[in-house]
C-alpha cells in the first residue's frame, strides 16, 4: 500500500510504499476513504513536538473508511466506520469513571501508533464506531477530531448553558466548531481571530470591544496554544467565569490567583473526547445541527498531502481532507 511517511521534523512527508498491515485477533483492517488534515500534525512536523513513536511513521489522526477484513464479531467487510483519534484500554481509572479521554494506557493514531495517511490501517475493533448512512464518508471523518474536540470541551468540560456569553479565542479547524457547538447550545458566541470574525484583534483590542460590549464573558476558550492568548482569554473573564484551554503550549503563562480566588473562577483543561460521547455527536451530525460541508476546503488525493499541510501552516484553511484512495470509495457517496 502507499503511506505518507513522517521521517524528520522540518521535512516534507514522502510518499512511499509499504507492507499492508496484517490485523490479529479483535482487529479490523480500514480501507481509509478520509483523514482530515489537523494541526496537530503541524506541531510533530514544524514545531518539534515529538510524537511518541519514533519516525519513521505514518501521520493521521482523523479517519473515516470502509472495513477491508475483520477479526471481530462486531464487524463485517464493507461496514462504513469512524475512527475516533485516540484509543482507551478500558481498565484504568479514569477509563472507569468515564473520563476515557484521559486514559493512561491510550493509543493516539499518528503519534503513538501508526495513523491514517495511507490506504490501509489496522484499529482495535474495539474502538470503531460505525457510521450511519446518512453521513458521507469524506466530510464525516472530520467528526473523528475536528468536531469531538470541541464537543467535548463545551458540553463536558465548560459545562456551556443558554444563558452564558462566550468567548472563542482563535477559530481555525477546531475553534470554528467551538463556536458551532456553543451557538448550537444557544450560547451568546463572541468569535476572536485575525480573519474576517466578530474581534479582529489587528483592528480592535479585546477588552475594548468587550467594553463597549457587555463587559466580561462566563467563559473564555483559547483554541491556539500561545501564553499571551491564554491570558488574554483569561482577562476576558467576570464573576464565575471559566477559562476553558484547549490550544496545545508548553510555554508557562502568567496569572494573578487573587482574581482565581475572589471571583471564583475556573482554569480548565480540555483534551480529545471520551468514546461514550460519538454517538450523540453523529445524532446532532445527521440531523443537521451541527454542519459539516462547509468546514472542509479542499480534498487532496495522499501524492498532494504536502499541498495540503502548506494550506494549513499558511491558515488559508478550516480544514482539508486526504483521500488516500482517491475519489468514489464510499459506496453511498461515489
Amino acid at each position: 500500500m502507499q503511506a505518507a511517511i513522517f521521517k524528520e521534523p522540518n521535512k516534507p512527508l514522502a510518499i512511499e510504499e509499504i507492507p499492508t498491515p496484517t490485523i490479529n485477533d479483535n482487529e479490523v483492517l480500514v480501507k481509509v476513504v478520509a483523514c482530515g488534515v489537523c494541526h496537530t500534525d503541524l506541531h510533530y512536523l514544524d514545531h518539534g513536538v515529538p510524537t511518541f513513536k519514533k519516525p519513521p511513521m505514518i501521520l493521521g489522526h482523523e479517519a473515516s473508511g470502509i472495513v477491508e477484513k475483520s477479526n471481530s464479531p462486531d464487524f463485517k467487510t464493507g461496514d462504513r466506520v469512524l475512527l475516533p483519534a485516540v484509543f482507551t484500554c478500558g481498565n484504568c481509572e479514569p477509563c472507569q469513571t468515564g473520563r476515557e479521554n484521559i486514559c493512561k494506557k491510550m493509543l493516539m493514531l499518528g503519534n503513538s501508533i501508526d495513523g491514517a495517511y495511507a490506504q490501509y490501517i489496522k484499529v482495535p475493533a474495539k474502538d470503531v464506531i460505525p457510521m450511519p448512512d446518512e453521513i458521507p464518508l469524506e466530510e464525516g471523518c472530520i467528526i473523528a477530531d475536528a468536531i469531538s474536540t470541541p464537543y467535548h470541551a463545551v458540553v463536558n468540560r465548560a459545562k456551556v448553558k443558554p444563558t452564558d456569553r462566550i468567548l472563542v479565542i482563535g477559530c481555525g479547524g477546531v475553534g470554528i466548531n467551538v463556536v458551532q457547538i456553543a451557538a448550537m447550545i444557544g450560547a451568546e458566541v463572541i468569535a476572536c481571530d485575525i480573519d474576517k470574525y466578530i474581534v479582529n484583534p489587528n483592528e480592535i483590542e479585546l477588552k475594548d470591544f468587550l467594553k463597549q460590549n457587555g463587559g466580561p464573558v462566563d467563559v473564555a476558550f483559547e483554541v491556539i496554544g500561545k501564553a499571551e492568548t491564554i491570558e488574554t482569554a483569561y482577562k476576558s473573564l467576570g464573576l464565575a467565569g471559566k477559562l476553558c484551554i484547549i490550544g496545545y503550549t508548553n510555554q508557562n503563562i502568567t496569572i494573578n490567583p487573587a482574581k482565581i480566588m475572589f471571583f471564583e473562577q475556573e482554569i480548565i483543561g480540555s483534551i480529545g473526547c471520551s468514546p461514550s460521547d460519538y454517538p450523540k455527536i453523529i445524532d446532532l451530525v445527521k440531523n443537521g445541527k451541527i454542519k459539516l460541508d462547509k468546514l472542509i476546503a479542499n480534498k487532496y488525493e495522499l501524492h498532494d498531502i504536502n499541498k495540503a499541510l502548506d494550506e494549513l501552516r499558511e491558515s488559508k484553511v478550516l480544514r482539508n481532507i486526504i483521500l488516500p484512495n482517491g475519489k468514489g470509495q464510499d459506496p453511498l457517496y461515489n
